[in-house]
């Protein structure tokens, strides 16, 4: 056991948060998100909302200093409302690191990027659009 990890980081998402590297990217996917078809990688978080799993990666990795943006939205399309998670993402990045750079990425380009990321999280969100990007920095 482990201290000061939190509980939603499993060993295997653990591995693979230290395995990352500068740049490199991993994505949080909602209940929706086509994680096994498109991830080079998968983790499952089942039972585990996007809020608690951003909350707990923030918590271990810092988001990238040097790239124009870290921490990418999955746009809405059709004239959908902006997601109401959306606002609770952006506090929990807050919270965790002063340098959030969002940005929206439209559907299709978003699934093209995901599938270069270093891996997917598969949670149990049901909010939807509820998928981030994020890109991870440098641990001082």
């Amino acid at each position: 056991m482990l201290k000061n990890i939190p509980t939603v980081i499993g060993p295997e998402l653990l591995k693979i948060l230290d395995e990352m590297g500068h740049g490199d990217e991993i994505v949080i996917a909602d209940g929706n998100f086509p994680s096994h078809s498109v991830g080079q990688r998968v983790v499952r978080a089942d039972g585990i909302g996007g809020e608690a799993i951003l909350d707990g990666v923030l918590s271990l990795i810092p988001l990238d200093t040097y790239a124009p943006e870290n921490f990418m939205l999955m746009e809405t399309t059709n004239g959908d409302p902006t997601p109401e998670i959306w606002a609770k993402y952006e506090e929990i990045a807050a919270k965790h690191d002063k340098n959030v750079r969002e940005a929206l990425i439209e559907r299709y380009a978003f699934y093209e990027r995901a599938k270069k990321a270093y891996a997917v999280i598969a949670t149990s969100e049901s909010a939807i659009y509820a998928n981030i990007i994020l890109k991870k920095g440098v641990v001082k």
